[in-house]
C-alpha cells in the first residue's frame, strides 16, 4: 500500500467498483440519497453492542469525535438505566492492542507481520483457491459472531455460500441461542420470542428457569424491579444467584435435572386443574399424549431426582396454577444442556398449557445472550436460509435467487455442518481452511485443548478482529484488522425482536475497516464482485434484508430505513408495509406476538414436544466426585474479556484471578482456605483457581466463571441432539489442594 493514499482513495483504487463509503469517516448517518450529518458537536443516539438487552445509549461527540456516553431516557429498552459495560462502551475502541494493518505469518520466521490489504487479499483468495482446487469447495468453512451487524452476517454468508461455493459456516450463536432457536421452531413454527420487555412490569409471577438477570442482564433486571404488582418471583437454579437471593421462592435443584422437573410441574398442574382447555383445544396440537407422558412424573419422583423439598415443589406449582400473568424466562442454564431443546419446550409446554402466552405478563420467554444472536438466527444464512427460510425448499432457493438476482444454482440444496461438525471435519481432513471472524473461540469452545490440538491440522487460518491478543489470533496464519461497534453502521436485533441501529461515531484505528467493507474486499478479489452490486452500503444491505424478510412471520417492510429506526428507538419485527397505519403508538413501541392465538404452522397451532431425559455425559464418581458449574461471573465481564478487559474501571470491579466457588463443608473436608488455592482435574485438563468459600452453591458442587482462559480446559464436549450446543454447564471434577 502506498502510504500517501487515504483509506478512501486506496480502498478506492484497488477495488474498482467498491465506493467510498465502503469507508466512510465518522461523523454521518443514514446512507440513503442524502446522507444526515451528525454536529461536530452533539449527542448521538445507538444501541449498545454488548448483551442481548438492546439499551439505547447517547454518545457525545466533541469536534467530530466520540468522547463519552450517557444512557439514553427516552429509549424504551433502558428508559435512562446502562449497567457498567454499557457506561465504558468506548473505551475498548482505543486499547493500545487494536489491529491497525493486516497481519501475515511469515512461513520462515513464523513471525506475524505488518503487509498491505492487497497483500492480505491477495493470499486469502490463492490459498483459499489452493485448498478448494486440491480437497474440493466445501473444504472451507467460516466461523462467525452475534456480535457484528445483521447486514454483516448477511452478506458474509451469501458471500462465503454463494459467491466462493462454500458451504459449511456456523457461529457463536451456536454456543448461546441454537436450543432457543431449534425449539420455537419445532413448537411455535418459527424461532418467535414472543414477549416484549414491558412483560417484566406486568406479569404477577416471573419463573426464571437457569437465568441470572442481575448478574447476565442487568437492565432486564431493573425493569423486574419496576414491576407495581408486587410478583411472585421463581428461580430455578442449582446455585443461590443474585437473582435468587431476590426470589421469593428459589428451587435450589440439582444439576441437570430440569427437565425431570418442569415435566413434574406439568403432571401437578393437571392434576390442580389448571390446564385452561379451551386455548389448548383451540390454537395446540399433541396436549393428550402429552399429559399422559408426564404422568409418571409423580411429585415423589420430582423431588428424589432434583433433590427439593415437596412443600417448595407444591408451592411452585400453586404460584403457577393461581397467576393471572405467568411468564417464565430462561437463558444459559437451560440452553448449554445435553438435553437443552427438550428443556425449554417442557418451558413452553408449560406456558401453552396454562394460557399463559399472547397476553401482557405472559410468555414463554427465551433472553438471547449476544447483542445480535437473533440477527444470526435469522440472516446469517448458516444452517437455515436468509429470513428464516429453508434451503432443502427449492421454493425457498428458488424465492431467495429472484431477490438477490443470482442465478438458484449458486445457492446450496445441503445445509451445513454445526459448528461442532466444522470442527470435527477438521479432524477427518474435510476441513483445511477456516475464517474466524469476531470471535474467540480459542478460549470460549468447550474442551479447549481438543480445539486448539485441531487448529493445527488446518492448512490456513484467518482471523478478523479488533485485536492482536485474543488467544484466537496468536494462532492465525492472517489477521484481518476490523472495526468495531461505533466505528461502522448497522442494526441489531435484540432479545424482544427489536431493530436498533448502531451508527458511526469513531473512526477506526489505522487501516481497520469495517466487517462489512472487508467481506467486499473479499468478494471483489475473488472475483464475484458483480454478485453483490446491490449491497454497496449497510443500509442498501438493510433494504434487501426487509425484501428477504417479506411474508415471513420476522417481515419488517414497513421500516422505511435507517432513520425511522433511530426516530422510532428501534422498532420489533414484525411490522410490515403499512402496519405503521394501523398500530396506536404504544404497540408500535411495544408488542408481542400470538395475542389472537395463532401460530407460524402451517395450521396455526402450536406443538407439544416431550421426550425422556437422559442422563449427563459425565456424572460423578468416585475419582472425580464433584460437579463443576459455569456462568455469568459479575455484570462488568463479557465472554472472554477480549473487551471489558481493555478498561481499567471494568477490571476493578471483578475479581483479576480465576476463582472457584465452594461451599464451606466441602472447603473444610478437604483443607481449604479463603484466598488461597485449589487444583481443578477434569478427565481433559487441569487449572489453578483462588478459594472462595460461599453457601451459594450447594455441597458436591463448585462453580467457575467462564470469562477466564483456563475454564475451558475443563468442560465436556456434549452436545444437545437437536440444537448441537455444548453442554457447559455440567462436567466431573477433582479437588485438591496444589
Amino acid at each position: 500500500m502506498n502510504p500517501s493514499l487515504s483509506k478512501n482513495t486506496w480502498l478506492r483504487e484497488w477495488s474498482g467498483p467498491l465506493t467510498a463509503e465502503l469507508a466512510r469517516t465518522p461523523g454521518s448517518f443514514g446512507l440513503g440519497q442524502v446522507p444526515l450529518r451528525l454536529a461536530p458537536d452533539s449527542l448521538v443516539s445507538m444501541v449498545c453492542g454488548y448483551c442481548s438487552t438492546g439499551c439505547g445509549l447517547n454518545v457525545h461527540l466533541k469536534d467530530g469525535r466520540a468522547v463519552s456516553l450517557t444512557p439514553d431516557p427516552h429509549h424504551p429498552v433502558n428508559l435512562g438505566m446502562a449497567c457498567p459495560k454499557g457506561w465504558e462502551a468506548l473505551t475498548p475502541l482505543a486499547a493500545p492492542d487494536r489491529l491497525t494493518t493486516p497481519l501475515l505469518r511469515d512461513r520462515q520466521t513464523g513471525r506475524l507481520e505488518p503487509v498491505s490489504w492487497i497483500r492480505a487479499m491477495s493470499e486469502f483468495v490463492s490459498r483459499m483457491r489452493g485448498i478448494q482446487e486440491r480437497h474440493g469447495p466445501h473444504s472451507l468453512a467460516y466461523l462467525s459472531t452475534g456480535q457484528i451487524t445483521t447486514e454483516e452476517m448477511a452478506l458474509l454468508g451469501s458471500l462465503f455460500k454463494f459467491g466462493m461455493g462454500g458451504l459449511h459456516g456456523d457461529s457463536n450463536t451456536r454456543q448461546c441461542m441454537a436450543t432457543s432457536h431449534v425449539a420455537y421452531k419445532q413448537s411455535l413454527g418459527f424461532d418467535a420470542p414472543p414477549f416484549t420487555y414491558a412483560d417484566f412490569e406486568e406479569s404477577d409471577v416471573l419463573i426464571f428457569v437457569g437465568s441470572n438477570p442481575c448478574i447476565a442482564h442487568p437492565i432486564m433486571w431493573q425493569r423486574v424491579l419496576r414491576n407495581p404488582h408486587s410478583p411472585e418471583i421463581v428461580v430455578l437454579d442449582p446455585r443461590r444467584t443474585e437473582t435468587a437471593v431476590n426470589a421469593t421462592l428459589h428451587l435450589a435443584l440439582k444439576p441437570k435435572s430440569d427437565l425431570t422437573l418442569l415435566y413434574g410441574l406439568a403432571a401437578a398442574l393437571i392434576q390442580a386443574g389448571a390446564v385452561k382447555a379451551e386455548f389448548v383445544n383451540a390454537h395446540t396440537t399433541g396436549f393428550a399424549e402429552f399429559a399422559q407422558f408426564v404422568a409418571e412424573f409423580t411429585p415423589e419422583r420430582v423431588c428424589l431426582a432434583a433433590g427439593l423439598e415437596r412443600p417448595d415443589f407444591d408451592r411452585c406449582v400453586n404460584l403457577i396454577a393461581q397467576g393471572k400473568r405467568v411468564s417464565f424466562w430462561w437463558t444459559m442454564g437451560v440452553n448449554q444442556g445435553h438435553e437443552s431443546t427438550r428443556t425449554a419446550q417442557a418451558i413452553i409446554n408449560l406456558a401453552l398449557m396454562t394460557g399463559n402466552i399472547g397476553r401482557p405478563g405472559t410468555g414463554a420467554n427465551s433472553i438471547t445472550g449476544q447483542c445480535n444472536a437473533m440477527g444470526s438466527r435469522l440472516f446469517a444464512n448458516v444452517t437455515s436460509l436468509l429470513g428464516g427460510r429453508d434451503t432443502s425448499n427449492p421454493d425457498d432457493r428458488t424465492h431467495v435467487a429472484r431477490i438477490l438476482g443470482i442465478p438458484v444454482e449458486r445457492i446450496p440444496t445441503e445445509k451445513s455442518w454445526a459448528y461442532d461438525q466444522i470442527l470435527a471435519g477438521i479432524d477427518t481432513g474435510d476441513i483445511r481452511g477456516l475464517w474466524v471472524i469476531a470471535t474467540n473461540p480459542a478460549q470460549s469452545w468447550i474442551d479447549q485443548h481438543r480445539f486448539l490440538d485441531r487448529l493445527k491440522k488446518l492448512d490456513f487460518l484467518v482471523v478478523q478482529d479488533l485485536y492482536s491478543t485474543t488467544e484466537m489470533a496468536q494462532r492465525a496464519d492472517l489477521i484481518l484488522p476490523a472495526a468495531g461497534w461505533g466505528e461502522k453502521e448497522g442494526t441489531f436485533i435484540n432479545s424482544e425482536r427489536r431493530i436498533g441501529v448502531l451508527k458511526n461515531v469513531s473512526p477506526a484505528p489505522g487501516e481497520a475497516l469495517s466487517d462489512f467493507s472487508i467481506f467486499r474486499l473479499v468478494a471483489e478479489a475473488w472475483g464475484c464482485g458483480q454478485l453483490f452490486r446491490e449491497w454497496r452500503t449497510p443500509e442498501a444491505a438493510f433494504q434487501i434484508l426487509k425484501r428477504l424478510s417479506a411474508g415471513q412471520p420476522c417481515d419488517f417492510t414497513g421500516i422505511r430505513d435507517y432513520r425511522h429506526l433511530d426516530e422510532a428507538g428501534g422498532i420489533q419485527w414484525p411490522y410490515r408495509a403499512g402496519q405503521e397505519d394501523r398500530l396506536p403508538a404504544s404497540e408500535t413501541r411495544e408488542r408481542r406476538l400470538f395475542a389472537d392465538g395463532g401460530f407460524f404452522h402451517a395450521d396455526g397451532r402450536a406443538r407439544f414436544h416431550f421426550e425422556h431425559p437422559v442422563p449427563v455425559a459425565e456424572p460423578t464418581t468416585n475419582e472425580y466426585p464433584y460437579v463443576l458449574l459455569t456462568g455469568r461471573g459479575t455484570s462488568a465481564q463479557w465472554h472472554t474479556n477480549s473487551r471489558t478487559g481493555k478498561s481499567a474501571i471494568l477490571r476493578a470491579l471483578y475479581p483479576a484471578d480465576l476463582y472457584l466457588e465452594i461451599h464451606p463443608e466441602d472447603a473444610g473436608r478437604l483443607g481449604l482456605v479463603g484466598g488461597g488455592q485449589v487444583r481443578v482435574s477434569s478427565r481433559r485438563g487441569t487449572l489453578l483457581a483462588d478459594v472462595l468459600i460461599t453457601p451459594t452453591v450447594s455441597p458436591g458442587q463448585v462453580y467457575l466463571p467462564m470469562h477466564y482462559p483456563e475454564v475451558n480446559r475443563l468442560t465436556c464436549a456434549q452436545f444437545d441432539p437437536y440444537s448441537r450446543q455444548p453442554s457447559y454447564k455440567h462436567c466431573a471434577v477433582a479437588l485438591a489442594r496444589p
